[in-house]
């Protein structure tokens, strides 16, 4: 500042005529880098109308993602274009590709779309994995990264996530016991409320809403409030009408708002008299001890000693948590489970790897994953082969950019396909056909995440997936505990399982239900 006061009159006549200088020649290189981006085309697509794009194809031909996927089949390529209303919609089906988007170019695409779904899910986009990029999603990142996934708070947690391990036995020994028809066990039901379990432990520290059943069950709270989150997360991004024309936002013509908003008042209505509760009791002085991820979001401070959170962040950040850890563990285990009732081979090696390594005179822990590699290799094929979405959380570009000689404007939505990329028969030798085995590659443990894009379990770069641990941990714990613990096949009345899709969305077309019977000493099991 001194400087720039006793600057000499001929000093500053010099600096204008340069200072212009420079600005000119940055204003040039600027509009000549943007010609230059220009002369690169689009990537291949359908012909849009003027204001609609291609929305009235899409309309014509649900589920969007089936429409997108065939359109890509027809024109031979892993990468295209679709106008919805004036929004280039970029699907990409090649790894190589997808890399260019999320590793070379990651900075360009680290912001998210704002859509109807994702506002109200996040509450406003005060949470991290569904807001745009800027000061917000910075400081929400920082608080997952420091103080809530961090591998000190994995370990921490370590007791809780056994709690639900060991309930999750419980809960199916029980339903063998009590069964009318050889033990059948509805695992969809059983495998969404474990995870649903897992996270409400970790972050209430509590199982249950409500009081539960005498089988160690879910009561009626439960249920609905699971319902909640899943109608929620199969809305997330589903390509509505209204987030592409936002003129037409009031008339909610998906319905997708009613039903958003819904379904938030139900989670809301379990989730904010304890985060409200709890709140209190800190500022009272009632609490003292910090037990579970609540307490540690509400104790955080800054600077100044303030609370670094107000309480409506608090809440967004508590609801995506839980939304982004019910479905993937979830549908991986289902779906895997499907493939090897039909493969009762896979099934056979997966428990003769468990009673190798675990043997039967105690239940699998954590501390065994990194030996059951035959495991981790059932649930890594099934994220390949059945994702739980089409497509993975679009990035938003903010800048006009090339990627793999194509021209993508700056606010095109990218959508990698998690159905495509884990499909790709460039990549994938018999790319249908579920065989774990492609993932024993014998340089290494197994591990669930996919840096390589080949497909998507967990997503990469600035905005990947922030808890592949906790994730992992979750799902290599529902596999194993359900394959050590009990004797599966098919239900009496049934020759195979029925592989079908449902019709609009990734999850099987019927929930799966399966025999079980225990296989282990009767004391193993929890009471």
């Amino acid at each position: 500042m001194d400087y720039f006061l006793s600057a000499s009159p001929s000093t500053t006549s010099l600096s204008f005529p340069i200072l212009f200088l420079v600005l000119a020649i940055t204003l040039f290189s600027l509009i000549q880098s943007h010609k230059n981006v220009k002369q690169y085309p689009l990537p291949p697509g359908p012909r849009p109308w003027s204001i609609v794009g291609c929305l009235p194809a899409m309309l014509r031909n649900k589920p969007a993602y089936r429409w997108i996927h065939n359109l890509m089949k027809e024109m031979n390529s892993e990468i295209a274009c679709i106008r919805l209303g004036n929004v280039h919609v970029i699907p990409v089906t090649c790894p190589n590709i997808a890399c260019e988007f999320l590793k070379a170019q990651d900075h360009v695409f680290s912001s998210r779309p704002e859509t109807i779904s994702s506002y109200l899910a996040s509450n406003g986009y005060r949470s991290t994995v569904l807001s745009p990029f800027g000061d917000q999603w910075k400081k929400m990142k920082s608080v997952l990264a420091t103080h809530v996934l961090s591998p000190t708070r994995h370990q921490w947690l370590h007791k809780k996530r056994v709690e639900e391990a060991d309930n999750l036995v419980r809960l199916v020994y029980k339903q063998c016991q009590e069964s009318d028809q050889d033990g059948t066990v509805n695992l969809r039901f059983t495998t969404q409320h474990y995870c649903a379990n897992v996270i409400k432990k970790l972050m209430f520290n509590k199982r249950y809403f409500g009081e539960g059943m005498e089988n160690g069950g879910p009561g009626f709270e439960d249920e609905q409030y699971v319902d909640a989150l899943f109608t929620i997360l199969n809305h997330l991004f589903s390509f509505c009408v209204s987030d592409f024309l936002s003129f037409l936002t009031w008339l909610d013509l998906d319905g997708h708002e009613e039903v958003m908003r819904e379904k938030d008042r139900i989670i809301r209505k379990y989730h904010d008299p304890i985060i409200d509760d709890r709140i209190q009791q800190w500022k009272d002085g009632k609490k003292k001890d910090t037990e579970d991820l609540l307490d540690v979001l509400i104790t955080l401070n800054d600077d100044n000693g303030n609370p670094l959170l107000s309480r409506d962040e608090i809440r967004a950040q508590v609801e995506e948590i839980i939304l982004a850890a019910v479905d993937n563990p979830s549908n991986a285990c289902e779906w895997a489970f499907a493939e090897m009732l039909n493969n009762p081979e896979i099934l056979e090696r997966a428990v003769e790897e468990l009673d190798r390594v675990v043997g039967k005179q105690r239940l699998v822990q954590e501390s065994d994953f990194a030996e059951l590699n035959y495991v981790k290799a059932c649930a890594r094929e099934a994220f390949r082969l059945h994702p739980i979405a089409p497509f993975n959380v679009p990035h938003m570009s903010m800048a006009d950019t090339v990627v793999s000689n194509y021209f993508i404007p700056k606010g095109s939505y990218v959508i990698l396909s998690r159905l495509g990329l884990g499909r790709n028969p460039k990549v994938w030798d018999e790319p249908l056909k579920f065989k774990p085995e492609r993932h024993l590659t014998g340089t290494g443990k197994v591990v669930l995440a996919e840096n390589g894009l080949r497909f998507i379990s967990f997503s990469t770069g600035k905005r990947g997936c922030m808890a592949v641990t906790l994730g992992s941990a979750m799902t290599n714990m529902l596999f194993a505990r359900l394959l050590q613990g009990f004797s599966w096949s098919l239900p009496s009345n049934e020759s195979s399982i029925d592989l079908s899709t449902a019709k609009d969305s990734m999850a099987l077309a019927k929930p799966l239900l399966a025999a079980a019977k225990p296989r282990l000493p009767e004391h193993l099991y929890p009471k």
